[in-house]
């Protein structure tokens, strides 16, 4: 598996980012070619003294292999979901590829 990971800084208003992200992104996001699973998070400090999250949200998509992703990179709805991300009002936003080792127990 390949996954992109985005993280989000704090949006200028948390409301209005996670109403387009859920109304008008993700619907964009999920017509990538070859994405096999998009998860959505929001970062918790652990334990009773943890500081604040650094990042908003965190974002994942994966794919089947690292062809598959850089398909899905180069592609027309590749291209219309980051045009859409650009226009999101947050404090930072990194994206970053690779792949995914698990190890099982």
């Amino acid at each position: 598996m390949h996954r992109i990971t985005i993280l989000y800084g704090a949006p200028a208003d948390p409301e209005a980012f996670e109403r387009h992200y859920t109304e008008v992104h993700v619907p964009l996001a999920s017509t990538l070619p070859g994405l096999r699973r998009f998860t959505r998070s929001h970062p918790l400090g652990m334990g009773s003294a943890a500081p604040a999250p650094y990042f908003f949200f965190v974002a994942e998509l994966w794919f089947d292999d690292e062809d598959a992703l850089k398909s899905a990179l180069k592609s027309p709805e590749m291209a219309e979901t980051a045009a859409d991300a650009q226009t999101f009002d947050v404090a930072s936003m990194t994206m970053f590829t690779g792949e995914v080792v698990e190890s099982v127990f």
